[in-house]
C-alpha cells in the first residue's frame, strides 16, 4: 500500500480520504461488495479515478485502508472497576466484533490489501493501545499488570487464531480462559472444545 494512504493527512488530502471511505462504505451498504469499482467510488467522492489510484494503487489496497479505520476502537475500553473485569469485557467485547461477519472482512481486508504489513501493525496498536490503557488504570488502582506485549501473545494473538480459522471455538468461556491465564489464575477449561 502507499505509504501516503496510512499517514494521518490533513487539510485537502484529509476530505480527500474522508470523502473516499464515505463512498466505500455508502456504495457497499447500496450495491453491494462485488459492484465496486475505482471508477464508482471516485465520482461518488467527487473525486478523479487517477486521484485514488494515485494514494492508494488499486481497490484491494483502498478497502484495506478502509477496512483499517473500521477496525480502530471508537472509544476507550470502559471501566469495570478492576483489571481482570476490565479484560474480561474488552476481550469478549474484541471477540464478538471481530468474529462477526463484518469483522472477519475487515481483518481478510486489512490484511490482503497491504502485502509490506503496514495494516497489521496498524491493527495490532490498535489493540496495544486499548490494553495499555486498561493496564494504566489498573496501576493507577495499585493492581499488578502484565505487560502490553504479554497481553497481546497471551489474549489477543489465541483469539485472532480461532476467529479466523476456528471461529465455532470462540466462546465467552474462552475469552475469560485467555485473561486468566494472562492474569496468572488459570484453571483447566474443560468444557471448550479444543
Amino acid at each position: 500500500m502507499s505509504t501516503r494512504a496510512t499517514t494521518r493527512p490533513g487539510g485537502r488530502s484529509a476530505r480527500v480520504q474522508q470523502s473516499v471511505h464515505q463512498a466505500v462504505r455508502e456504495l457497499e451498504a447500496e450495491l453491494g461488495r462485488d459492484a465496486l469499482t475505482v471508477p464508482l467510488i471516485a465520482a461518488r467522492a467527487g473525486v478523479t479515478p487517477s486521484t485514488v489510484y494515485r494514494r492508494w494503487g488499486d481497490l484491494r489496497e483502498l478497502l484495506s485502508d478502509v477496512a483499517v479505520e473500521r477496525l480502530r476502537p471508537d472509544t476507550p475500553p470502559a471501566d469495570h472497576g478492576s483489571l481482570r473485569a476490565d479484560l474480561e469485557a474488552w476481550t469478549v467485547q474484541f471477540a464478538e466484533e471481530m468474529s462477526s461477519t463484518a469483522g472477519r472482512t475487515y481483518i481478510r481486508d486489512a490484511l490482503v490489501g497491504d502485502p509490506e504489513q503496514g495494516n497489521a501493525a496498524r491493527c495490532s496498536d490498535y489493540a496495544a493501545e486499548q490494553l495499555k490503557a486498561i493496564g494504566v488504570r489498573a496501576a493507577g488502582r495499585g493492581e499488578a499488570v502484565p505487560d502490553v506485549e504479554t497481553l497481546l501473545d497471551v489474549v489477543v494473538a489465541p483469539l485472532m487464531y480461532r476467529i479466523l480459522f476456528r471461529p465455532s471455538d470462540l466462546s465467552a468461556a474462552y475469552a475469560d480462559h485467555l485473561v486468566a491465564t494472562a492474569l496468572g489464575r488459570a484453571a483447566p477449561l474443560s468444557s471448550h472444545k479444543s
